[in-house]
C-alpha cells in the first residue's frame, strides 16, 4: 500500500529540484548576458534550449514509458538530470552552456511528465486538484528558497554556484527516493494500444486489443494515433498549449525588466520571487481545495480572469517604487500559478491509468514545444533601447493576454473520464 503523503512528499522535492533549475536561469539573465557578452534574444535562447530538449525528450517517452515501472523511471530521469545540473556549472562558453542546458531539459521536462502521470495513477479524481495543489507548492517553495538563495549565491561567489548547489540537493534527494519510493506497476496491468478508433472502447473490450497488430511500427506510431484519435485528448493537448503562451512568454524578462528598467538591485530582485512564492505556498493548496469543492472549470475560469489584469499590470509598469512593484509581480504569481492547479487536475483527468503516462509525456511536449515558442517570440519582440532599457515588454503582455483568453473558451471542451 503507498503511503500518499509520502510519496506526495517525494514528488514534490523532485518538482522542487527540477523547478530550481529551471527558473534559476531567468534571474540570473542580467549576470550572463554581461559574463558572455551576449543579447536580450541569445538569453532567450538559453531558457528555450532547456524548452526544447523537453519537447524532444517527452516525444521519445510517449512511446516508452508506459512499458516501465514509475519507479524506475523516476530514479533513471532523475539521476540524469542531477548530472545535467551539475555539467551546467562547468560551462566554459555560451555555446557550451546551451548545450548542456538541453542535455539537462532532455531528463529535467520529462520528468516533470511522470510526477504528474504518477499523481493522476496514485490519487482518485476526486482529491486529486487537492494533491495537485501540494505538489505543485514545489513551483512556490522553489521561488520562495531556491530562487532568491541562488540569486544570493551567484552574487557572492558567481554564476557557476546555483547550479552546484541545486545538483547537491537534486543528488540528496535522488538517494531518498532510491529507498522510499515503493514500485508503481499498476499501470502495466492492462496496456492498450490503440491506432484508431475509440480508445476507451477497445480498452474495455479484451477481443479488440488482440486484434490490434503488434509491428514495431504500431508500437511506435501507436500511441500518438491513440491519443490524436480522441477528441477529448486534443482539446486537453489544444488546452495545454494555449495556457503555456498565455503564462510563460513574460516570465524569462520578469527579473532583467525589474533590474533594468525599475531599478531593482542584483540582490533586490530575489524579494521578486521570494515574496511572490511565499504567497502561493500558502494559496496553491487553497486553489486546490476550492476546484476540488466548486468544481475545476470555475475555478479555473475566475482565476484566468484575475490572471489578465495582472498580466496587464506587469508588463506596463511604469514606476520607482520597489514596494508597488512587488505588489504587481505577486499578484501575477499567485493567480497565474493558482490557475494551473485546477487546469493540469482537468489535464490528468482526459485518459485512463494504463495510458496515463503516454499521454502525460506528450502533453509535456506540447507544453514544452509552446514554452520554447513564448521564449523565441519573447527574444525577438523584447530590444534593448539607446538607453539600455528593454523595450516593448507590453507588447508580450497583450500577446499573453490573449492567450490567456482562448485558454478559458478551450478549457470548456475537456471532459474528465478517469
Amino acid at each position: 500500500m503507498i503511503s500518499e503523503k509520502r510519496l506526495l512528499f517525494i514528488l514534490a522535492t523532485v518538482q522542487f529540484c527540477h523547478i530550481i533549475d529551471f527558473m534559476i536561469i531567468m534571474p540570473l539573465g542580467k549576470t550572463i548576458m554581461t559574463e558572455f557578452a551576449i543579447t536580450p534574444g541569445q538569453f532567450a535562447w538559453v531558457v528555450s534550449a532547456y524548452a526544447l530538449a523537453a519537447f524532444s525528450g517527452n516525444l521519445v517517452s510517449t512511446v516508452v514509458i508506459d512499458r516501465f515501472d514509475r519507479r524506475t523511471a523516476l530514479l533513471f530521469l532523475f539521476t540524469g538530470f542531477t548530472l545535467g545540473t551539475l555539467a551546467c556549472a562547468f560551462a566554459p562558453s555560451y555555446g557550451i552552456l546551451l548545450l548542456l542546458r538541453f542535455v539537462t531539459g532532455l531528463f529535467g521536462g520529462t520528468l516533470g511528465a511522470l510526477v504528474l502521470a504518477i499523481v493522476g495513477d496514485v490519487i482518485p479524481l476526486e482529491r486529486r486538484a487537492s494533491a495537485m495543489g501540494w505538489v505543485m507548492t514545489a513551483f512556490s517553495a522553489a521561488s520562495v528558497v531556491g530562487v532568491p538563495a541562488g540569486i544570493w549565491i551567484a552574487a557572492e561567489y558567481g554564476w557557476h554556484a546555483p547550479f552546484l548547489v541545486t545538483a547537491a540537493i537534486a543528488a540528496a534527494f535522488v538517494t531518498l527516493a532510491f529507498f522510499t519510493v515503493p514500485s508503481m506497476r499498476g499501470h502495466l496491468v492492462e496496456q492498450t494500444i490503440v491506432p484508431s478508433g475509440d480508445m476507451d472502447d477497445v480498452g474495455r473490450d479484451p477481443e479488440a486489443q488482440l486484434l490490434q497488430p503488434t509491428s514495431a511500427l504500431t508500437r511506435v506510431v501507436g500511441p500518438f494515433r491513440a491519443i490524436f484519435a480522441d477528441s477529448n485528448q486534443r482539446a486537453a493537448l489544444l488546452f495545454t498549449m494555449t495556457l503555456m503562451l498565455g503564462h510563460f512568454t513574460i516570465i524569462p524578462f520578469i527579473a532583467p525588466y525589474m533590474q533594468i528598467n525599475i531599478g531593482f538591485a542584483d540582490k533586490q530582485v530575489s524579494l521578486v520571487y521570494l515574496i511572490g512564492g511565499l504567497l502561493t505556498v500558502v494559496l496553491l493548496p487553497l486553489f486546490g481545495k476550492l476546484a476540488d469543492r466548486y468544481g475545476r472549470l470555475r475555478v479555473f475560469t475566475m482565476a484566468s480572469v484575475l490572471a489578465l489584469f495582472s498580466i496587464f499590470a506587469l508588463t506596463n509598469l511604469n514606476t520607482e517604487s520597489i514596494p508597488l512593484a512587488l505588489l504587481v509581480t505577486s499578484c501575477f504569481f499567485v493567480v497565474a500559478s493558482g490557475r494551473n492547479v485546477p487546469a493540469t487536475t482537468m489535464i490528468t483527468s482526459v485518459v485512463r491509468p494504463e495510458n496515463r503516462g503516454g499521454f502525460m509525456s506528450i502533453r509535456q511536449s506540447v507544453n514544452e514545444a509552446a514554452l520554447f515558442f513564448s521564449t523565441v517570440i519573447a527574444g525577438f519582440i523584447i530590444t534593448e533601447g539607446p538607453d539600455g532599457k528593454l523595450e516593448h515588454y507590453e507588447v508580450l503582455g497583450y500577446f499573453t493576454i490573449v492567450m490567456s483568453v482562448v485558454a478559458i473558451f478551450t478549457a470548456r471542451r475537456i471532459k474528465a473520464v478517469a
